[in-house]
Parts: structure tokens; C-alpha cells; sequence
């Protein structure tokens, strides 16, 4: 057996095959559970915000390496973008990296070369991994498979980040960028507004030189507006961040709460 035949990345090959992917993040739920519901429910991944959450790195591993086992990409949204957190959540499971507020080529430059393998990068050996089954294979094998299946998400969450969008999308081993949406329009100074020109054009701007460097754009923060995300998706953007565990649950909640508050008797 080769380490090809354990880890084939489902989600990537889509992305590869032009299809849209949705994501859901994980910020409350911390049961391997979650993993298994949101494969059911049609997700393509999950992310762990570790940015967001109290989440620990053995709760942040049994997830990941639990999508891992039914073919869901876990991915973490790490809380600092240096080598100790992006290693570890690496080797425990994760299949990706979502590194917020990225904001130059040099920063992204940094994040893949913790994220990949020489000779891509400077990620240090860790032995067998459970994306590889545990198994032990020559690093000469199981390098190019690791590197190849593992993803570098960086986010746009400021306008300095879109000042040097063309460098930061450039920059070789970066797959996806994902647009924060709340996050960018608070540094523009229009938080909140959605409809606003200047965020329009930031997804214009982002998706054209994704498009041109062939890397993806993704969708991030406009759980409340599908209407905005159905045309991103339309202009070129092909992952899309739905919303998190949290605003799911609260949804549904409430939505039954009301049905029953709404009952004539």
C-alpha cells in the first residue's frame, strides 16, 4: 500500500474539478459527533476555529482525525500563524490550514513553509500520521502525498491585505483565499454593510487574480446573506464558508421556539 492510496483529499479534487465546496466551522460542539453530522448534512468540510473558541488541541485532533476516517476535510483555523501552532494541529489531524489575517506575501510565504514538507517547505518530520493510517513510509513517499493533500487557506481581513492581494495570491503552495467578511468590512469602515460597493469590489478583485494564479476564492461571513453569497459564487468563488455550529443551533432553536410561541389556543 501507498500513502496515496490511504489520503486522497475528496474536497480538493472537487475544487479541482471546478465544483463549489462548503465548509462549516466548529466553535461549540466538542464531541467527534460533529464530524459525522456535518457529513450528513452534505458538507464538503469542517474547519476548528481556534481563533474563536476554548477549544483544546485534544478536542481540535478527535474531530479532525474523525472527518478524516469518513472523508470530510477537517481543516483549523489556527489562533497565531507561527510554526508551533500550524505544526501541531498538522500532525494531529488536520488537513489544512485557515491562517487569518494574512496581510503579505512574506506572512503567507511563512505559513506554507510551516505548512509543507520540504522540499515545499520547513514542516519538521512527526513520524507516523493519521492522515498516512499510522503507517510508517519513507519520507521520500510520504512527503509529496502529505504536501500535495494539505491545504494553505489564508484569510483577507484587511484593506492591507487587498493592497497586496496580487503578491499574497502569487505566492507558490497557497490554495484558497478566504475572504472574512465582517473582519475586512470593520477595517473598511463600513461594518456590517454588506451591499456596500467597496466589498463588492474586493470580491471582484480577489476572485480575478485567484482566476489568474489558478487558486480559489472562498466566501467567509455572509451566513445571513445567501443572496451575496449566490453571486460570489456566480463571479468565480468556489469555497464557501456557511457559518458556524454555534448561529446553526441558535437558528434552529429559536425557529421551533417560535412555531410553539405562534400556536392559538
Amino acid at each position: 500500500m501507498e500513502p496515496g492510496d490511504i489520503l486522497q483529499n475528496q474536497l480538493l479534487s472537487r475544487l479541482q474539478n471546478n465544483q463549489v465546496v462548503s465548509s462549516m466551522s466548529i466553535r461549540l460542539v466538542k464531541g467527534i459527533e460533529i464530524a459525522q453530522i456535518a457529513k450528513t448534512a452534505g458538507f464538503d468540510s469542517i474547519y476548528v476555529d481556534l481563533e474563536h473558541s476554548s477549544f483544546s488541541l485534544e478536542t481540535t485532533s478527535q474531530i479532525c482525525m474523525a472527518a478524516l476516517q469518513i472523508g470530510l476535510a477537517p481543516f483549523v483555523r489556527v489562533p497565531a500563524n507561527t510554526p508551533e501552532w500550524i505544526s501541531r494541529v498538522l500532525d494531529v489531524g488536520a488537513l489544512g490550514i485557515i491562517a487569518p489575517h494574512v496581510r503579505s506575501a512574506k506572512e503567507a510565504s511563512a505559513v506554507v513553509a510551516a505548512v509543507k514538507f520540504p522540499p515545499m517547505g520547513e514542516r519538521s518530520a512527526a513520524g507516523a500520521l493519521p492522515h498516512l493510517g499510522y503507517r510508517s513510509f519513507p519520507a521520500t513517499k510520504a512527503y509529496p502525498v502529505m504536501n500535495a493533500n494539505t491545504m494553505v487557506i489564508v484569510q483577507f481581513e484587511s484593506v492591507e491585505s487587498l493592497d497586496h492581494a496580487e503578491e499574497i495570491i502569487a505566492t507558490d503552495g497557497v490554495d484558497i483565499v478566504l475572504i472574512g467578511t465582517n473582519d475586512l468590512t470593520a477595517d473598511m469602515g463600513i461594518a456590517g454593510q454588506y451591499d456596500h460597493i467597496r466589498l463588492r469590489e474586493a470580491y471582484e478583485l480577489t476572485i480575478r487574480l485567484c482566476q489568474k494564479y489558478h487558486k480559489w476564492c472562498g466566501v467567509g461571513g455572509l451566513a445571513s446573506r445567501p443572496d451575496l453569497v449566490d453571486q460570489f459564487v456566480k463571479m468565480g468563488a468556489r469555497y464557501v464558508s456557511t457559518g458556524t455550529d454555534i448561529g446553526f443551533l441558535t437558528a434552529i432553536a429559536t425557529e421551533k421556539a417560535n412555531q410553539v410561541k405562534k400556536i392559538q389556543i
